[in-house]
């Protein structure tokens, strides 16, 4: 019997692709994303406070020059406290659901860069604070301490909202300096309230992550309250509107501001139907959902200082 012959394999296609490896992304996109630009939900909730401070302290619209340095800092003290956030979490962002993809937690960038990137926005930021006048820049020290020891609380206090609160809204008394040269009651009075308002809506962001915090031993004000969270953030809110309610008294605000108040008012309410059933999902759209609550205060107190009479 003849033996079958052999088949040989068919020859490829002249111009069949070869496999292609995977392209690495380019480095700039984990810095990108090391700062936030890719989620600038932080420099606008840092930013309406910081406006509201530079309205009310020029009584209208603020010196261009001023608007200028201030939204530009926002944005260079924001990234530069995600950055030293991300470097204090590197070693416990791997082990949370959201963070695992963080460019340090994942090794597209070492320590040394975050440090490095930190103090590059740091500086930048505090040359631009040179731009204004020795009270600010006094005052601007203290804004920096606030931003570097943020990332550090959540290990020794189960209230790092509470100073996130503090850090955010450190830009209120800078404006204030920097319009008037001082910082009256009245500035002091719209720290206060934006240190609630901060408060309670990062407490909706902890409120995604607290099984993993539990977990890992982190603290956070969603820990601490436990099942009573929905009581204390009605807490948190209600001293939130009262702190602006007198805001708006102190100021002579009209019925604008008032309206202002109120869209603000039933955008909260709103996040808490969402949020209802703690689910992390609708507690990240009530944190994001914040934004517009700034948005409807600083549209009601911009038409209420405009419609206000002179003098």
């Amino acid at each position: 019997m003849s033996q079958p012959r052999s088949r040989r394999p068919a020859p490829a296609p002249r111009h069949a692709a070869a496999p292609v490896a995977a392209v690495p992304a380019p480095r700039w996109q984990a810095y990108w994303r090391l700062l936030r630009g890719d989620r600038p939900i932080g420099t606008l909730l840092l930013l309406w406070p910081t406006w509201w401070a530079l309205w009310l302290a020029a009584d209208g619209f603020p010196p261009w020059h001023l608007l200028l340095i201030f939204t530009a800092g926002v944005w260079l003290t924001r990234s530069a406290g995600c950055v030293i956030n991300d470097y204090a979490d590197r070693w416990l962002d791997p082990h949370v659901e959201r963070t695992r993809a963080r460019p340090l937690a994942t090794g597209e960038l070492n320590g040394r860069q975050a440090l490095a990137t930190f103090v590059v926005l740091m500086l930048v930021a505090f040359g631009l604070v040179l731009l204004t006048n020795r009270l600010t820049i006094q005052l601007s020290i203290v804004g920096a301490f606030l931003a570097a020891t943020y990332p550090y609380l959540k290990r020794h206090t189960y209230l790092p909202q509470v100073y996130l609160g503090l850090a955010f809204g450190w830009g209120i008394p800078m404006a204030f300096a920097a319009v008037q040269n001082t910082v009256p009651p009245l500035a002091w009075l719209l720290f206060c309230g934006n240190v609630l308002w901060t408060t309670a809506y990062d407490t909706w962001y902890a409120m995604v992550d607290r099984d993993d915090d539990i977990r890992i031993g982190s603290k956070s004000t969603a820990v601490l309250f436990g099942d009573a969270d929905l009581i204390a953030q009605a807490v948190l809110y209600a001293g939130f509107f009262v702190t602006m309610l007198l805001v708006g008294q102190r100021a002579e605000l009209g019925v604008a501001y008032l309206a202002g108040l109120g869209v603000a008012l039933g955008l909260v309410l709103w996040e808490f139907w969402i949020a209802r059933k703690r689910e992390r999902g609708p507690c990240f759209r009530a944190f994001l959902h914040n934004n517009w609550v700034g948005a409807a205060v600083f549209a009601g107190l911009v038409v209420a200082l405009w419609m206000k009479p002179a003098g």
